[in-house]
């Protein structure tokens, strides 16, 4: 018995032996640079997707072997060759592991081309202009609610107690995802009864990224063991948005609202003329509450990050939005709202320096392959262009690291002309880019704008007295000693914390 273990484990390790040798020395992709362990194994991206600093992995190199049969590629030029309209490409087995049940997939993780067109065509309706428009109340109810609670407790100077925006970011968007999707509040921002469902959002997204970086994990259920408490918390999730699509499927079509699951209940096949199953709106359950409110309320939380960290960013802000409106109900969206600049600046420089998704979104080659930056990719690589590095490219953004929304305003400032912002906008790719580029962008834009505007209407603000919450630190790891940057820890979207903001009724100081 003994021998024969011993033969099997001498026979395993010369195979795992033959294989790093192989994938080091002889594999098509051996030349190209990258960490030696992530060359030989897919293991190496799991630890870093499970320690939450992926995004700042693919910052260290520029073009980077990230696994065996993986590249990453940080130019303006990859981001169109790989996700635009023509690439040779599909989305890879990361996105294999999100179904909910077995061959159920929904808009963001079907690799079948027909299939996601199919799919999104129907979610196309509930995110047009039209559509956003005329749910415009619900948002504006839910942002009514956001900024009254930042006021609330006033006490020295006007001032109130410390809020930790990233719990309140989260509330807000939470709440319109629910008005919006299943034509209900969720009543975070008034009651504490389903905060909780957050830590399951972010685990679920974490499970995800664990999984999508080796898919082998969730086909051998070594996910129940080795990460068994984010496991169990995805399971939770799950269990959460199953009864959320199963409550509001038996509401049916009758309803005063055409929120998102009217269209999903109302879709037929053009072929088949059958509509979505019970799986399928389980399906889209899951990627709308996760993908239109984790993602939104991350942007939003960076915006207040930035802002209170940078004053005369925010004074400059301040100016804009006072001098626009007389008063805060006119602060809807439209032209209005779009004619400020500044304010659109700010978000989307917050969105560069900490981008809600700041990992790659993983495309495997077709056959015949694609030539990227001059270099041919063959058949069945996984390729990519990551977010969070590229949006640090000194080339495409100067002083990366610095907060400037100046850079997106042509004509703002003597170096900033339409020929920076329009190179700074090739690289920007919050929302992604191309067919699968982010189908609820508009809407996250209107949110945005609105909660951010009304708040600096109706506000002063300020970094709370000596909290640090979200900053960087000089003994933190590589990638995260500014302080003065948002850290996310990289879960598929981000997982954050802070920062703590004091607000204050700006009447108060008018009158003091």
């Amino acid at each position: 018995m003994f021998t024969v273990l011993s033969w099997i484990v001498v026979s395993f390790s010369g195979y795992l032996l033959i294989l790093a040798i192989y994938r080091l020395y002889f594999h098509p992709l051996s030349s190209y640079p990258g960490p030696i362990l992530a060359k030989i194994t897919d293991w190496y991206s799991v630890y870093h997707a499970w320690k939450g600093d992926r995004h700042l992995e693919f910052w260290r190199c520029p073009i980077v072997r990230f696994g065996p049969n993986s590249l990453s590629f940080n130019t303006n030029t990859a981001l169109k060759t790989i996700y635009g309209h023509r690439a040779n490409v599909q989305k890879s087995q990361f996105y294999s592991v999100f179904p909910p049940t077995k061959d159920t997939f929904n808009t963001h993780s079907s690799i079948s081309k027909p299939s996601h067109a199919r799919k999104r065509r129907v979610l196309s309706h509930a995110f047009s202009d039209g559509a956003i428009k005329s749910m415009e109340k619900y948002i504006l109810g839910n942002v009514r609610t956001f900024c009254a609670r930042l006021g609330e407790t006033q006490g020295e100077k006007g001032w109130g107690k410390p809020q930790n925006m990233a719990d309140w970011c989260n509330y807000l968007t939470f709440d319109v995802m629910g008005d919006l999707c299943f034509g209900k509040a969720f009543e975070m921002l008034e009651h504490e009864e389903n905060r909780h469902v957050i830590d399951l959002i972010g685990n679920a997204a974490h499970m995800h990224l664990i999984l999508g970086t080796n898919p082998m994990i969730k086909t051998l259920g070594l996910n129940k063991v080795l990460f068994r408490k984010i496991y169990n918390m995805r399971m939770q999730y799950m269990a959460y948005s199953k009864a959320q699509a199963g409550e509001r499927t038996k509401v049916g079509l009758e309803t005063d609202r055409k929120d998102f699951f009217y269209y999903l209940l109302n879709a037929r096949d053009p072929e088949t003329g059958k509509g979505f199953t019970g799986p399928e709106l389980w399906g889209e359950s899951n990627l709308l509450i996760i993908a239109g409110s984790d993602t939104t309320s991350t942007a939003l939380a960076s915006a207040f990050f930035y802002l209170t960290h940078n004053p005369r960013t925010l004074q400059k802000l301040t100016a804009e939005v006072r001098s626009t409106f007389s008063e805060v109900e006119e602060i809807v969206s439209g032209p209005v709202l779009n004619s400020c600049t500044y304010l659109r600046a700010v978000i989307d420089e917050g969105m560069r320096l900490s981008p809600p998704v700041g990992g790659v979104l993983p495309r495997e080659v077709l056959a015949g392959g694609i030539d990227i930056d001059g270099v041919h990719v063959p058949e069945g690589i996984v390729v990519g262009t990551p977010h969070y590095a590229l949006h640090h490219h000194p080339a495409y953004f100067p002083a990366p690291f610095t907060f400037r929304p100046e850079r997106w305003v042509a004509e703002s400032s003597g170096d900033v002309t339409k020929d920076s912002v329009a190179l700074a906008q090739s690289a920007f790719c919050p929302f992604s880019v191309g067919p699968r580029g982010c189908i609820g962008k508009g809407l996250a834009y209107a949110e945005l704008m609105e909660s951010l505007a009304r708040v600096v209407f109706m506000y002063d603000m300020k970094l709370a007295d000596g909290m640090s919450v979200g900053e960087g630190s000089l003994d933190a790891e590589w990638g995260r000693q500014r302080k003065e940057e948002y850290q996310l820890k990289d879960s598929f979207t981000s997982l954050k914390d802070g920062p703590y903001v004091q607000f204050r009724d700006r009447a108060v100081e008018k009158t003091g």
